[in-house]
């Protein structure tokens, strides 16, 4: 009996610890508008600004913007952007109230923590500038 209890304890501890992905509509709801700042390993990433109808504007830290869009596909959220076809994907969850994501496109995995957060518009250093 008390494996038992034991047990059950344990599961409903792991459930209760378990990161839950978001949907693409979760995701849509919380980005949509924003400017967010992602870092890795506590050093600046990138920025991406999320507009409307899932279109983004993504630019590496001193580096050229680059406009796309993204879309829901098996539980993951996946960018495309015009220089590169090739999809890029990536699960969201929360972690408190910072927005945490993980490539999950090819090894190794890149993990990235929202670390600032606007309503102002991405900055852009190269062509694409007042788009």
């Amino acid at each position: 009996m008390r494996a038992l209890i034991l047990t059950c304890l344990l599961l409903t501890g792991t459930a209760v610890n378990a990161q839950t992905n978001m949907t693409g509509q979760e995701f849509e709801a919380y980005a949509t508008g924003k400017t967010l700042t992602y870092a890795s390993n506590g050093q600046v990433y990138g920025v991406e600004q999320y507009l409307p109808n899932r279109r983004v504007r993504w630019a590496f830290i001193d580096d050229t913007c680059r406009i796309g869009h993204w879309y829901e596909d098996a539980g993951e959220i996946c960018f495309v952007y015009e220089h590169d076809a090739t999809p890029q994907c990536w699960t969201f969850h929360m972690e408190g109230s910072k927005l945490m994501a993980r490539f999950v496109s090819e090894p190794p995995e890149t993990e990235l923590k929202e670390v600032n957060q606007t309503s102002d518009p991405l900055v852009c250093t190269g062509p694409d500038v007042g788009v």
